[in-house]
């Protein structure tokens, strides 16, 4: 760009800067700005050029035009020549002084350009500033700002011109009489001071290093004197605040001897001014900055003060800091600088004034004072070294504080003594404990979140800020890596410390890891000398235990398992391989789950392996034993945490079972069963998990002490029969009996295949049975604790599983099978028909699913005793509750169904014959035509699993017809016309299994598959299909393919890839010769396409259908017949929710 091209830019962007947006001013602004920066000389010209020109032009556009200069000099300015230069700082002047009155927008922008031209032509600019100043005249306010604001910015530049300033402006200080102008020339002192004070410390750099402070000595006590004897009496708060604020800096410049006598006047003068002022972070500065004067050259008036000058300072730190007010926290670094002072000069006096007031309750004196302690504790480390046993022993009160701010501040002093080593003193422990307590705290509700830039303390929760403080020192402070190390472990197994098991196992594990590294010795733990910790079987258990609720506490599970691991030479030194092989795979698996997607069994069957495992590494019984010994004792540790509880139990019982001691085993196993707690189900449950895993090694031993411990004492005597009358007493016992019908049940479903058919009967349950049935008096009770009776559900259900899992269930005869599956029928009879409110139905139906496997076979009157009362158990519930009725009661629900399906599968697989099949369905008929659609569509629902299962297992070994298809498909066709969408696409799948079980046993193969009945099937989405003329027209045709399925020849099929010799009649045929009635009633239905009621407007008969006239039929599909639209909108049942199941 040339330069005419350049100047015209400038001037039309100078030209619109007067517009009257601010939007397009600030454009304007930023374009100047761009301009400058590529062409700085040029465009500086121009700016000069508009104002000197343009003499008339407002003061906030000139304003604007000086910043814009200001912006391209900040970063420009070493590109200027000295002509630019003068003419710029000639315009700034001219500007700045143009007018006497105060217009502060426009004289500070031109202050800025003068400040900006000053960091590179100094000499030039204070030149012109010493123009403006004449003797015995007051300067320009302007002025006073910009010379303050050049000695900030280019003190070494200023500082040798100050003696030539100050004797200009000394003399008219007392002229002085507006407060504005006091004001700006205490601005201009303290800025002064600031600039020497900056150039004395930096002598090295300046470029004058004679230089001393003897040069402004006496004209800075002379404007003191000023300041402090007159001004600092204005009633002006302003003023006395900018006269504070030029004293401290000043203070530095006195001449000693001056300094030591204004001291007494100075230091009470300062204090007094706390109670006129609400913000007192400047004068908290400048105090702070006398303090350092004073001590700076060796002041003894200071111990004089230091009382009044101690209380004040304590009550400014214990005013509560409010986050809005960023001067209040600025306040406070101040305070605590002058605290500092105070503590390198006189750390005795001021420990005895802090330490006293620790002992105080209230809340904001001990807060305060204890960040003043961990202040002091930081920065006058050295004046403090031997202050450290007082310091330490004067924290005993605070730390019974539980109030949550003191809580936080003693942290944070702990914090701090751990980096200066108090905590290696007598009594640090006190301090780690206090640490660790804090970790276990339980976790806070997450505050608010502060609003932008904003720091509030209480977004720390003491919890929080202790975790951090416990990590931060374990893992930055190596001298205290021999004061926590084995320390930390003892924290390990107390209840009270559980919630601070994730932040001690990440410390610990840091810590053995350094301990590694400096080597064996360093490592091993030498347990005989720290007799307070925990032993390797203690750390075991716990450990292995709290990892089974892996995310719990911030992810124990993970830091507990990689402290196990790395403390594997003081567990047992033939460890270390396997662990190291074993944990990452456990860490790996939980890396790869959340704590709502963990399979708990399998998580916790991983760790009984790992156990299992180790214990066989170790293959050393005294060590076995001493671990099960371990573990018993920590089960009380438990009672607050059922599910940890429950997998100790599976741990102990894993420990024992590795155990070659049978009096171990037997000691252990009574001491279990009398100290139970078997009130809590999930207790109960434990135990009996304990003696089944037991069982599998120790059979034996574990049956006879369940009969020894029924025989003793203690339990004779929960059993007496006064208490049997006693509800509370009675409800006790049968919690016990529970606990032990239960603990056979597992030992059935654990113990060895080979061994547990020899004591099915003869042991189990006999007593089983003998602990359900209570007698009184020779009477027999009927017991009403529904806990009872769900353990004898779910014991015999094991003992069942059992005996069909036995590759010798074969030769089985269980005598007791029509006992036990009448009393099963028992229960569920006994449960309400119309609600399902415990898993005792589902539990028994799973229970006689694995009885009717067994041998001997139930007779046909048990069998058809237990078909019809569990479909009538089941059926007549109420419709299937939906999600917002309760997630569980709906799981139960769905578990309950597939219970029964399960057992109607077994007693099928029983008798897989047509005649089989027959008599189920004949069972399901009368619920498949109720009149309630939920009733009907779960008929149809176990039709269809039933037909489907007899289809896949079909093995034909002549070729029969299927005699009894005509009666089934006249059963199941009507559904396909069903008020409910399920039903009828059940009934669909249930016409579909029955033609391929007729195709099957006329001998056609499993894979065969026929064009006109897949049709059939590809016709179910159009049943359930919103439209009406899609749905109509759907029903129509499956009534039309029915009836071409009952009349389709079968000559040209195939069989098994061989073409089938011709038959002398069709294959449906058997359908009109079998039920030639029912044929002709589902060939009009179908003809008429099988309508619901509403279709043709007639009313619903009982049975959900209706057969619509000929003349209905007749109607084109695409037609909806009348009130088509409200027949799929409802059922007339109030629009029940369908039961639909994914097979």
């Amino acid at each position: 760009m040339t330069e005419s091209s350049m100047k015209k830019l400038a001037s039309t962007l100078l030209d619109a800067i007067t517009d009257k947006d601010p939007l397009v001013q600030e454009q304007v602004c930023s374009a100047l700005c761009s301009l400058g920066e590529a062409r700085p000389v040029e465009t500086l010209r121009a700016c000069e050029e508009y104002l000197r020109q343009h003499d008339k032009l407002a003061h906030p556009y000139r304003a604007a035009v000086l910043r814009a200069m200001e912006r391209v000099l900040s970063s420009r300015a070493s590109e200027l020549d000295k002509d630019t230069a003068s003419t710029i700082i000639l315009l700034a002047s001219s500007e700045m002084t143009k007018t006497k009155d105060l217009v502060w927008d426009w004289q500070q922008a031109a202050s800025g350009v003068l400040v900006a031209v000053g960091r590179q032509f100094i000499s030039k600019v204070m030149e012109e500033l010493l123009r403006r100043l004449h003797p015995g005249t007051l300067p320009h306010c302007a002025v006073l700002h910009t010379l303050a604001s050049l000695s900030v910015a280019n003190a070494f530049g200023v500082v040798p011109f100050l003696p030539s300033v100050l004797s200009s402006l000394l003399p008219v200080l007392g002229v002085a009489k507006q407060d504005t102008v006091r004001v700006a020339f205490c601005s201009a002192l303290q800025r002064f001071s600031e600039g020497a004070l900056e150039y004395l410390a930096n002598l090295d750099r300046a470029p004058d290093p004679t230089v001393r402070k003897d040069a402004f000595a006496t004209d800075i006590f002379s404007a003191y004197d000023v300041l402090f004897h007159q001004w600092l009496q204005s009633r002006e708060a302003k003023l006395r605040l900018a006269v504070v604020e030029a004293l401290g800096p000043m203070s530095h410049l006195l001449p000693s001897e001056r300094l030591e006598e204004q001291l007494p006047k100075l230091l009470p003068g300062i204090l007094a001014l706390y109670k006129k002022h609400a913000e007192t972070f400047y004068l908290s500065k400048s105090l702070g900055q006398i303090l350092e004067a004073a001590v700076s050259v060796g002041s003894r008036t200071l111990e004089t003060q230091l009382d009044a000058l101690l209380a004040a300072l304590h009550s400014q730190i214990c005013v509560p800091v409010e986050s809005s007010s960023p001067l209040v926290m600025s306040n406070q670094k101040e305070v605590l600088r002058c605290f500092t002072v105070l503590a390198c000069s006189s750390p005795d006096r001021l420990l005895a004034f802090l330490l006293p007031r620790l002992d105080t309750s209230n809340e904001r004196t001990r807060v305060g004072t204890l960040q003043v302690v961990r202040h002091v504790i930081n920065s006058a480390a050295a004046q403090m070294e031997d202050k450290k046993p007082f310091i330490l022993s004067s924290m005993r009160l605070p730390l019974l504080d539980t109030n949550s701010k003191v809580k936080r501040a003693v942290v944070q002093v702990i914090s701090a003594m751990a980096h200066h080593g108090y905590l290696e003193q007598p009594g640090g422990e006190a301090m780690i404990e206090y640490i660790v307590q804090q970790c276990a705290l339980p976790p806070e509700q997450e505050p608010e979140k502060p609003g932008p830039g904003s720091k509030d303390p209480k977004a720390d929760s003491v919890r929080a800020i202790s975790v951090r403080t416990l990590y931060l020192v374990s893992t930055t402070v190596d001298r205290m890596s021999h004061v926590l190390w084995p320390y930390l472990l003892q924290f390990l197994t107390p209840v009270r410390f559980t919630g601070a098991l994730t932040p001690l196992c990440r410390s610990l594990v840091h810590l053995a890891q350094k301990r590694q590294e400096a080597g064996a010795d360093a490592f091993l733990i030498q347990y005989d000398a720290h007799a307070s910790l925990p032993s390797p079987y203690a750390v075991t258990g716990r450990l292995l235990v709290v990892s089974s609720s892996p995310y719990l506490g911030d992810g124990r599970g993970a830091a507990a398992l990689r402290l196990l691991s790395v403390l594997h030479p003081n567990i047992h030194p033939l460890l270390g391989q396997h662990w190291e092989t074993t944990v990452p795979l456990l860490l790996g698996y939980l890396d790869e789950h959340t704590e709502e997607t963990l399979p708990q069994e399998e998580w916790e069957e991983k760790l009984l392996m790992f156990l299992r495992d180790t214990l066989a590494i170790i293959s050393d019984n005294a060590w076995i034993c001493q671990l099960s010994l371990e573990l018993c004792r920590q089960l009380p540790c438990y009672d607050e945490a059922p599910q940890e509880k429950n997998f100790l139990y599976k741990c102990i019982g894993t420990t024992l079972g590795a155990a070659s001691s049978k009096e171990v085993v037997r000691k252990h196993l009574q001491e279990l069963l009398e100290t139970a707690r078997y009130q809590e189900e999930a207790e109960r449950e434990g135990l009996a998990c304990c003696f089944g895993i037991c069982a599998i090694s120790h059979l034996e031993d574990t049956l006879a002490q369940l009969e020894d411990f029924v025989r003793s004492e203690v339990f004779r005597k929960s059993i007496g029969i006064l208490n049997i009358f006693k509800d509370r007493s009675e409800n006790e016992v049968e919690k016990v009996k529970s606990a032990l019908i239960l603990c056979y049940g597992h030992v059935a479903a654990r113990a060895p295949r080979e061994l547990v058919l020899a004591k099915v009967e003869s042991d189990i349950l006999r007593n089983i049975c003998q602990h359900f049935s209570t007698k009184v008096l020779g009477i027999k009770v009927e017991t009403k604790d529904p806990a009872l009776k769900l353990c004898l559900v779910q014991s015999v259900c094991m003992v069942s599983r059992a005996i069909c899992s036995s590759t010798q269930a074969g030769s089985f005869h269980f005598t007791r099978k029509a006992e036990l599956v009448a009393q099963m029928m028992e229960f569920i009879r006994a449960e309400p028909p119309d609600s399902l409110r415990t898993p005792i139905r589902k539990k028994a139906m799973l229970t006689c699913t694995y009885l009717v496997s067994v041998e001997p076979a139930l007779d046909e009157q048990a069998r058809a005793d237990v078909i019809h009362g569990c479909l009538h158990s089941i059926m007549a519930l109420l419709p299937e509750p939906k999600e917002e009725d309760g997630g569980c009661q709906k799981s139960l629900y769905l578990e309950t169904l597939h219970a029964l399906e399960d057992l109607l599968t077994s007693l099928l697989q029983r008798n897989m014959t047509p005649q089989g099949l027959q008599i189920m369905i004949e069972h399901l008929s009368p619920w498949i035509k109720s009149p309630r659609g939920h009733e009907r569509a779960r008929a149809l629902g176990l039709s269809a699993l039933l037909l489907r299962y007899f289809l896949e297992h079909l093995r034909v070994s002549a070729l029969v017809p299927f005699h009894n298809l005509g009666l089934l498909i006249g059963l199941f066709s009507p559904r396909c016309a069903d008020l409910w969408p399920a039903t009828r696409q059940e009934a669909v799948d249930c016409v579909y299994s029955l033609l391929y079980l007729q195709l099957g046993y006329e001998g056609f193969s499993r894979d065969y598959r026929d064009d006109v009945a897949e049709r059939l099937l590809s016709l179910k989405d159009g049943l359930v299909h919103p439209d009406p003329a899609i749905l109509f027209h759907t029903c129509h045709s499956v009534g039309q393919l029915v009836k071409v399925l009952c009349l389709l020849p079968s000559e040209g099929r195939m069989t098994l890839g061989t073409a089938s010799p011709p038959r002398p009649m069709p294959a449906w045929s058997t359908l009109r010769l079998s039920s030639q009635h029912k044929l002709e009633e589902l060939q009009g239905d179908c003809t008429t396409g099988l309508l619901p009621a509403h279709f043709t407007g007639q009313k619903e008969p009982e049975g959900g259908y209706c057969d619509p006239s000929p003349a209905a039929a007749q109607a084109p599909p695409s037609r909806s017949p009348p009130r088509f639209q409200q027949a799929l909108a409802g059922s007339g049942e109030g629009d029940p929710t369908p039961v639909q199941r994914a097979h």
